[in-house]
């Protein structure tokens, strides 16, 4: 049979078409006569620079084609799909939709599977988050706007590219971003009222990592898949984590409010949710008490104080701030309480 392998070179990838044994399937796999392969950006990783030259692999990763024996219709995952048969596992095996042409068939598999990962089983999205994907327009990115949508999602994109950006705005993506630079987190945030998104999938690469964790909700999750940029390494900023942790979480609606009680002296105070307290109002304020009671709607907020420094809530909240420290307050000692799914 005819196949052709992907040979890496110091300035590129080319492809080879070599004469080879057909194989023959184990009892767990099948023999595929292929009819469409498609080509994914990872093929041609090896002309990025990222694998030395010389090297050489079967092309292909993916396609649909007919089981050999039973006629069935088929697409999956297929190492080596640039040949006129190759073996598929039975587990990687997908009914082939009638509907479907063979070159549709052939382009799902491997990025709907990545993208049902990083969405559903590792992203955990529901109807009414947001998602952003940086490099919308690749083919993993189309993938997850389509998945997000259909998951009840609000999808936002960056792209270089307007023509492509507002080709998926007709298949629902709600807000085109339209950079390739790291300049994206100011409109994310404008977008989601100053929330953050609820999961960034980064199809970029290291360029965008630190920007992409500006744009995360409290909670927010995080999925890599591509490195577009050529990019591999990133450096994490711790600050704008803390931020994420800290000072976004307030608007989580399961986050309930605490009233802290202080009663007598030496005891901890008793933390309880307070009942018909507003969770959104200044989240991040520790209202200044009447007598033996503050109440404060996030509840990791509350720290420990030290034996000689003081804690003082950010600025910018409306309510009054209160300093909770051993020198001005000898009898209370603030206890953290989290709560979370």
């Amino acid at each position: 049979m005819k196949a052709y392998v992907l040979k890496s070179e110091s300035n590129g990838a080319t492809l080879e078409l070599r004469e080879k044994p057909t194989p023959q399937p184990s009892a767990s796999q099948l023999l595929v006569k292929i009819h469409a392969a498609s080509m994914n950006r990872g093929e041609l990783i090896r002309g990025h620079g990222l694998v030395k030259a010389g090297a050489e692999k079967p092309a292909g990763m993916d396609c649909a084609g007919e089981v050999v024996g039973t006629g069935e219709k088929v697409m999956g995952r297929l190492p080596g799909a640039f040949a006129e048969y190759g073996l598929m596992d039975k587990q990687d095996a997908i009914p082939m939709p009638p509907n479907l042409s063979w070159e549709e068939a052939a382009a799902i598999p491997i990025t709907f599977n990545v993208v049902y990962d990083m969405l559903v089983q590792q992203g955990n999205l529901k109807a009414g988050e947001w998602l952003l994907v940086t490099g919308v327009t690749a083919g993993v990115g189309v993938a997850a706007l389509q998945a997000g949508k259909a998951l009840g999602a609000k999808v936002m994109g960056t792209s270089g590219s307007a023509a492509k950006l507002a080709a998926l705005k007709k298949i629902g993506l709600d807000v085109a971003l339209q950079t390739r630079k790291p300049d994206f987190a100011d409109a994310v945030m404008k977008a989601t009222d100053g929330k953050g998104v609820n999961l960034v999938v980064n199809n970029v690469g290291g360029t965008v990592f630190a920007e992409c964790i500006k744009c995360m909700a409290y909670e927010g999750r995080l999925a890599t898949v591509g490195y577009l940029d050529h990019t591999l390494k990133a450096e994490i900023d711790l600050a704008a984590l803390q931020q994420v942790r800290a000072y976004r979480r307030h608007v989580v609606t399961h986050v309930p409010p605490l009233r802290v009680a202080v009663e007598r002296p030496g005891q901890r105070p008793r933390v309880e949710i307070a009942n018909g307290a507003d969770p959104y109002a200044h989240g991040m304020a520790v209202k200044r008490p009447s007598r033996s009671t503050a109440e404060n709607p996030a509840a990791s907020m509350l720290r420990r104080t030290s034996s000689s420094g003081a804690r003082r809530w950010p600025s910018g909240a409306s309510s009054e701030a209160v300093t909770l420290s051993r020198s001005s307050a000898p009898n209370v000692s603030a206890t953290c309480a989290s709560f979370g799914p």
